[in-house]
């Protein structure tokens, strides 16, 4: 038995030893015009009796070697597949609000994917450039890919509906898992922090109508690209926010790209030179896609000039006013963990007496120290903050009706002395 094998091993020896003079003898004597003929020939032999056909993607393309937004789509799509199916691979922490765990194929591995009863296989792979490239980036000398295989009685199917789908998808992944930036200007320049903002509509201090109404818009605005296209307007939307300091605009548009998974741009107008400066700012802004929401905040609405408000620039406007009953049940239950108390119908109808912003109210409500009862000190506290504010309100009237009086009192005088000059004077 040992001898047998000894003996094939030998033979496949000579074999390869033939190929190999024959391949060297191929190359030396045949000329590059028939080889080239003999190849091309060959292929397409092959492709007749090899009825699948291959796509590649590279990762790096053009003269400076940029990441391919087709590979980078490819990958976020196949890393959903991968982890159900490839057995050997990557992992990376994906650097967002939850620090999430993601996982990809490895190279040289190769998963089945299926769309819409066809089957077909994704492949990943990996070699060294031996080429020298001049770059002012740092480039990797390995090149990654990723190889589609498909039947060639498929290709219009997989070359149209079928990539169309995986670049759509793979998108979509690349938002959910991307860090998120809260952008700021300096000048005509934009630098960036991670966005990192807890805040959501869920813990918003808003009435649930109006809430509602907001994340409705919102929703179906970001759903909404072919609409605007059909109409030919630009994607975007205005949105106004106005009231007292203190009733959580700020915490508004947070909540609002919370919800939408956006960059948030904060453009301080002050530090903009001139409309050119202010132009490229605005072209450089940048979200999940072509969409943009404009957000305007102020304290005093009446104050603004009403061209800049109008329907068109802002098309939604929404006053955030004091806090309401409904606005201090959301903050209740976010401060303290209840829904109901027997302070709350006290507390409930100083609301509707005093003038008291959000922020105000989740100050009082803000546990100073961790004690059995803080929820029913922290209501109590609210309650000697309202009936204060009530007061206040109270004599802030008094003294404005006062300094009122005492003008109509000193305008009245100076009419009589008017009168009583005329009449000396003899008119």
């Amino acid at each position: 038995m040992l001898m047998e094998s000894k003996e094939s091993l030998a033979q496949l020896g000579s074999y390869l030893g033939g190929l190999m003079f024959l391949w060297a003898i191929f190359q030396q004597f045949f000329p590059n015009q028939l080889r080239n003929y003999l190849e091309k020939y060959s292929q397409r032999l092959a492709s007749h009796l090899y009825p699948y056909i291959q796509i590649r993607f590279n990762e790096l393309t053009g003269e400076r070697l940029m990441r391919s937004e087709a590979y980078s789509a490819i990958e976020n799509y196949l890393s959903t597949n991968s982890s159900l199916h490839a057995k050997r691979l990557k992992a990376d922490v994906v650097k967002s609000n939850n620090q999430s765990l993601v996982l990809s194929m490895d190279d040289h591995e190769e998963v089945v994917d299926e769309f819409k009863g066809v089957k077909l296989w994704w492949a990943s792979g990996k070699n060294n450039s031996k080429t020298q490239t001049v770059s002012f980036y740092q480039v990797s000398d390995e090149r990654r890919y990723y190889i589609l295989t498909f039947h060639k009685r498929h290709r219009e199917l997989i070359v149209g509906a079928y990539l169309n789908h995986v670049l759509k998808e793979g998108k979509a992944i690349k938002v959910r898992n991307r860090q998120r930036k809260l952008y700021t200007n300096h000048g005509s320049y934009w630098s960036h922090v991670v966005f990192q903002h807890p805040a959501t509509f869920q813990t918003l201090a808003l009435e649930q109508e109006k809430k509602q109404d907001i994340i409705d818009d919102l929703i179906a605005f970001s759903q909404a690209e072919e609409f605007y296209a059909r109409i030919g307007r630009a994607w975007k939307r205005g949105y106004l926010l106005y009231g007292p300091p203190g009733t959580g605009k700020s915490t508004m548009i947070s909540a609002m790209a919370n919800l939408l998974n956006y960059d948030i741009y904060d453009l301080e107008l002050t530090a903009v030179r001139d409309n050119t400066d202010l132009r490229r700012l605005l072209i450089e802004t940048s979200t999940c896609g072509g969409e943009r929401i404009i957000v305007f905040t102020t304290n005093y609405v009446e104050k603004l000039d009403p061209a800049l408000i109008r329907k068109g620039r802002m098309d939604k406007h929404i006053e955030l006013s004091y806090c309401g009953f409904e606005a201090f049940k959301v903050l209740a239950k976010n401060y303290l963990c209840i829904e109901d108390h027997p302070l709350f119908s006290t507390i409930g109808k100083l609301l509707g007496e005093a003038k008291i912003t959000p922020a105000e109210v989740a100050e009082h409500l803000m546990p100073k120290k961790i004690v059995s009862g803080q929820a029913e000190i922290s209501l109590k506290s609210l309650i000697q903050g309202l009936e204060k504010a009530k007061q206040d309100e109270k004599l802030k009237a008094e003294e404005e009706e006062a300094k009122k009086k005492a003008l109509d009192d000193k305008n009245e005088d100076k009419h009589q002395e008017s009168k009583c000059d005329l009449k000396s004077n003899g008119y």
